[in-house]
């Protein structure tokens, strides 16, 4: 059976990626995770995960003697090895623009990741309406966002971003908690698509995982003195 081991589900959403896509898909997998304590090189964070990835970070996938790091890395490898699971759109052009969505939500978006860290059990409304109105970088990432989500939902009709659920749906659900958890300003088209996404099971499975684990973290939350 494939293991994945994933780090804080309220934090991590690097780990939210891999683990929803393998759970909305149906794909059996034992989870292992490892509690964020602190990313120094003596944590036990550091010393657990650095057994199984020489880049000492979550998520890892392991299929047998197999180590498969990096989240794209991760879902490329899921998709060749359940090809009837359909993780990429069949279209080939439909599944050329999935992998480049992907990728730009990879080395992207860094002014909405910086300032707007997933925090699933948080409410944020308050921070967001700050960071929205002192944070023009932040504006400029959403408004791609919302660019690029509006095109796809018009094109393709469904009810996700290429129809039915592919790993573009899972790669962009840790956004979806952003927008959601700081309130952050969308048509309602984006809001709706918001919704459907967080409606989903295996979405809604690692929310309600997230909520249960009150474990604060304090170099997670900056903003925050406790929860």
């Amino acid at each position: 059976m494939l293991k994945l081991y994933i780090g804080n589900k309220n934090y991590s959403s690097w780990s939210m990626r891999p683990w929803v896509l393998l759970k909305q898909a149906g794909i059996a997998f034992e989870e292992v995770k490892v509690r964020f304590d602190s990313f120094d090189a003596t944590s036990t964070f550091k010393q657990e995960i650095n057994s199984v990835t020489p880049v000492g970070k979550v998520p890892v996938l392991l299929d047998g003697d197999l180590a498969i790091w990096d989240t794209l890395a991760i879902a490329e490898y899921v998709a060749e090895k359940f090809p009837d699971k359909q993780l990429w759109p069949a279209d080939v052009k439909a599944r050329a623009r999935a992998r480049s969505i992907c990728a730009e939500m990879h080395s992207g978006f860094t002014a909405l990741r910086g300032a707007c860290p997933m925090n699933i059990e948080a409410e944020l409304s308050a921070t967001g309406r700050l960071i929205w109105r002192d944070k023009p970088a932040v504006r400029a990432d959403v408004a791609r966002i919302v660019a690029m989500w509006s095109e796809l939902l018009a094109a393709h009709k469904g009810p996700l971003l290429f129809g039915n659920f592919t790993i573009a749906d899972a790669y962009f659900a840790p956004v979806a908690m952003r927008l959601s958890r700081y309130a952050l300003p969308v048509p309602a088209e984006i809001s709706a698509y918001v919704e459907r996404l967080s409606a989903l099971p295996g979405i809604k499975a690692w929310v309600d995982d997230a909520l249960q684990e009150k474990d604060f973290r304090e170099f997670e939350e900056p903003y925050r003195l406790s929860r």
